[in-house]
């Protein structure tokens, strides 16, 4: 019997060329990789990827694209290159842990075929972010599913920890925008790298005004506070 060979990822399209529907489906995640780049600076063993074609040797030809999804298990990058698509067959059969769908204006099959194509490929965790269409959809506004006995069931609290993945996931409000974030097992909110400068910036700028007060004391009480230096 002849077996069909299965095209390598340089022979398939990265993705299915779909535009989005608002800026929040590329702004979201990439807020959220941009944190786990900071979260797991030193960790070489996951790939997360946004708006990239996941191909299964069932379907070898025709991707699935998530908004954005999580392996743990594979290399950061393949051969010191970055993939051009996430395919199976070319990664020991290790299927993302968590996959992320944003429902926009046009609905996409986020509860329907898009959660079956998922669970039938074995995805544990399956994250559905609504802010704006949950009414229209009549569900929560974020919702996790978790695959048990092959089945996905909705995960309870918020944020959701994801003992597998060693990270939870929720929303936050960042300013005057609600997005996502990652959360670390006491649920503390994993801050972006741009944050963690910012709130060094405010650290040593709250650190100068502080020694800017404490010398103009020093000099109202007739002391020079550089000669105690």
């Amino acid at each position: 019997m002849l077996i069909e060979r299965l095209p390598s990822s340089a022979e398939l399209p990265c993705s299915d060329d779909t535009p989005v529907d608002n800026e929040d489906q590329n702004l979201i995640p990439n807020i959220l990789l941009f944190s786990l780049l900071q979260y797991w600076h030193d960790r070489e063993d996951w790939f997360f990827a946004v708006d990239m074609g996941i191909y299964h040797p069932s379907q070898p030809r025709t991707p699935i694209v998530p908004d954005a999804f999580l392996c743990v298990g594979v290399p950061r990058r393949r051969g010191g290159k970055s993939r051009l698509s996430y395919v199976l067959w070319e990664e020991d059969n290790i299927v993302p842990v968590l996959v992320i769908e944003m429902v926009s204006q046009t609905p996409g099959g986020e509860y329907s075929r898009k959660m079956q194509v998922y669970q039938s490929m074995g995805v544990l965790y399956y994250a559905i972010y609504n802010p704006e269409y949950w009414q229209r959809d009549r569900r929560e506004p974020f919702m996790v599913y978790k695959l048990v006995g092959g089945e996905y069931e909705v995960q309870g609290g918020e944020p959701v920890w994801m003992a597998e993945v060693g990270l939870g996931i929720g929303r936050c409000w960042v300013g005057a925008r609600e997005q996502l974030s990652w959360f670390d097992g006491a649920g503390n909110r994993i801050l972006s790298l741009e944050e963690l400068l910012a709130k060094e910036r405010q650290e040593k700028e709250a650190e100068r005004k502080a020694k800017e007060k404490l010398a103009q004391y020093l000099r109202s009480l007739g002391i020079d506070p550089d000669q105690l230096m």
